[in-house]
């Protein structure tokens, strides 16, 4: 799961069809009418990659190249067409989850791309695709031993934005300066008063563009089927498309949040991993001043990044990635492409197959790390209703090798958030335990898929991985370090993963 805009790429926001990188690269009229130059993720990065996507700065490995794509799934041409002539045998293509900047994806890609040369057998020459879209991080999600520009906010921040945050946002919704500054204002001074958490659900509901809400969606299951026109004035979206968390009463929300919050603290200063906050815990009953309730306001705002990046992940990875990879397959039908994906760029690597034609050049391998996305996504039949299937159910046939989710109990963004969030938004968990029917497959793998075996990472090092289907592999032992609220959500950067990805390709020595 867990900045801004691609480096030439353009995004006018939640509303309608924004113009490709090359128009973003000489500005464009963003949501609001106001005009926004070509920037890089995060605002920090440059307007463009030379060379349409040539080697980036800072990759240790190579043949790289740098795919860019923006929020309505457009592609540069010209990276395409790098990307299209890489000399290789084996292309590995690894999408990002939220980062607060470029050059933040650029070093994550370096990291883990690093272990591979040394990994892969002779007869297997690797090129590297780092996907760089547009998602965020906050600041305080810190990055195990990572030690990139806003890595983590400054030591007693409490609730209050830090510039780079604030910037990323400023990217990240595009044109909605007014909102933002007064949200940051908000939670900078915490005021003790009701109406102003009233006033910050209204900030937050109105950078989703949305007035009020009707039936709850929830974070992690299938998006409503996408309406060829916005609902309402303004570019507004329909009512269905916002859950309800952003809708209910604001104090309740915050309070909730605030108290997971405390618990995933409290689970890190007591050495043991935070499960879901179950419906009636103590702390969820109204009570308390207002000013207790600020920790729970700005969570509800990173709830609400996270919410338009799973929107944007299944556009730039059905609408932008896909047909990349299918022209790939026509012009180069002999080169292996193996898929990588970490927190929503998993999301972003699995809604790919949706745009690939059956049979007709399939990757070789899909590695899921930490994917914030249903675990039920592959599922035929869905264990609370039978009639129904997964997102994605199914699509594992259209990758020639394993689909291989990796999960670790010490993710608390996957283990307590987003099942808390799925709740809140009023979704019934009916037989199964609320924070089972909606869980990540991130947080306990693959679900619902008869014979998907269930491995731990030194057994699918040990033995192998199977050949084709669904396999959960429990990265526990590597992927354990990190602080509130992500936990190790983003502790991916290991050999042992990277190892895990040759096995899943068959590249090995």
């Amino acid at each position: 799961m867990a900045g801004g805009r691609p480096g030439g790429s353009g995004t006018t926001g939640t509303g309608g069809a924004g113009p490709g990188p090359r128009a973003a690269a000489r500005g464009f009229t963003g949501v609001g009418g106001c005009t926004r130059v070509g920037v890089g993720v995060g605002g920090r990065g440059p307007a463009g990659v030379a060379g349409g996507g040539a080697v980036a700065a800072g990759i240790g490995v190579g043949p790289y190249r740098e795919l860019t794509i923006d929020a309505q799934g457009d592609v540069d041409p010209a990276a395409r067409e790098t990307v299209a002539r890489i000399e290789a045998t084996d292309l590995l293509v690894f999408a990002h989850g939220w980062n607060s900047d470029r050059s933040t994806a650029t070093r994550l890609y370096d990291r883990f791309f690093a272990p591979f040369p040394e990994l892969v057998g002779t007869g297997v020459r690797l090129g590297y695709v780092g996907v760089v879209w547009p998602s965020i991080r906050f600041s305080d999600e810190p990055i195990p031993d990572f030690e990139a520009r806003g890595a983590a906010a400054p030591p007693g921040s409490g609730t209050a934005l830090d510039p780079d945050t604030r910037r990323a946002l400023a990217e990240f919704w595009p044109c909605r300066d007014a909102e933002l500054d007064r949200i940051a204002e908000l939670l900078e001074d915490r005021p003790d008063s009701a109406a102003a958490l009233v006033e910050f659900g209204a900030l937050v509901r109105e950078l989703l563009r949305a007035d009020r809400v009707g039936t709850p969606v929830n974070l992690l299951g299938p998006m409503p089927a996408p309406t060829p026109t916005p609902a309402g004035p303004g570019g507004r979206v329909a009512r269905h498309d916002v859950p309800a968390i952003f809708a209910e009463d604001v104090l309740a929300v915050c309070r909730t949040l605030a108290h997971a919050l405390e618990q995933v603290e409290g689970s890190r200063d007591a050495g043991t991993d935070a499960g879901p906050v179950p419906p009636g815990a103590p702390g969820l009953a109204l009570g308390g001043g207002p000013r207790t309730l600020w920790d729970g306001a700005k969570e509800l705002l990173r709830q609400a990044t996270y919410y338009e990046m799973k929107k944007r992940a299944g556009v730039v990875g059905e609408r932008g990635l896909g047909p990349v990879l299918t022209d790939l397959a026509g012009r180069r039908p002999a080169l292996r492409i193996h898929l990588i994906g970490h927190s929503f760029g998993a999301r972003v690597v699995s809604f790919a197959l949706r745009a690939l034609p059956d049979g007709v050049g399939n990757p070789k391998s899909l590695t899921l790390l930490q994917g914030a996305f249903s675990h039920y996504a592959f599922s035929e039949r869905l264990p609370h209703d039978p009639r129904r299937g997964g997102a994605l159910r199914g699509l594992q046939r259209r990758v020639d090798g394993p689909v291989v989710a990796c999960h670790s109990a010490h993710d608390s963004s996957l283990g307590v958030f987003y099942p808390l969030a799925s709740r809140m938004a009023g979704d019934s968990a009916g037989l199964l335990g609320f924070d089972e029917r909606w869980g990540a497959i991130g947080h306990d793998g693959v679900r619902a898929v008869p014979g998907a075996p269930r491995l731990d990472l030194a057994a699918a090092l040990r033995d192998g991985l199977p050949r084709t289907g669904c396999v959960s592999v429990d990265a526990g032992s590597v992927v354990r370090r990190g602080g509130a609220p992500s936990g190790a959500h983003s502790d991916i950067c290991h050999e042992e993963l990277a190892r895990l990805v040759v096995s899943a390709g068959r590249m090995g020595r």
